[in-house]
């Protein structure tokens, strides 16, 4: 009669707790990290929002207006609110702060026959970015959309 382990089933039996407990330490720090991201993402779509709002798509005539310079989120605030809207909070201005949104047509060589081929549909990329670029912790998020030319637009090329 056997009492007892044999050492071959002690170290196997190790082998496999140390396995185990390895993969819940790796997810464990990737949901940690994914945690600590989450904010960011949720402001930088709120911020993709308010550039939404303040340079619709669907008021663009020409497309040499998609076109728009990097603006810090207070900015997109102030042309949403209008001169007479809401201010900022200070916790609103702490949240947004380093936050700037871009919009950007991704096809800028493409002549007027290909324009017309596409039916006079253009790519659009829409950038919200942030972090300390002096410290190399710049971060990113954007979307490719589509707008097309108004009609009247694209008889005229």
């Amino acid at each position: 009669m056997r009492r007892g382990f044999t050492l071959l089933e002690v170290l196997l039996a190790s082998i496999i707790l140390g396995l185990g407990l390895a993969g819940i330490l790796v997810s464990m720090s990737q949901s940690q990290r994914f945690m600590q991201t989450m904010p960011d993402l949720l402001t930088a779509q709120e911020v993709m929002e308010l550039g939404d709002m303040a340079y619709p798509l669907d008021t663009v005539k020409d497309e040499s207006d998609l076109d728009i310079r990097p603006c810090r989120a207070d900015e997109l605030w102030r042309i949403v609110a209008g001169s007479h809207g809401a201010k900022m909070t200070r916790e609103q201005e702490e949240k947004y702060h380093g936050f700037n949104w871009s919009r950007e047509r991704v096809e800028k060589n493409m002549n007027a026959d290909d324009v017309k081929r596409l039916g006079g549909l253009h790519l659009v990329r829409i950038t919200v970015s942030w972090g300390d670029r002096f410290r190399g912790e710049k971060k990113s998020e954007s979307y490719v959309t589509l707008w097309r030319e108004p009609q009247g637009n694209n008889d005229k090329k």
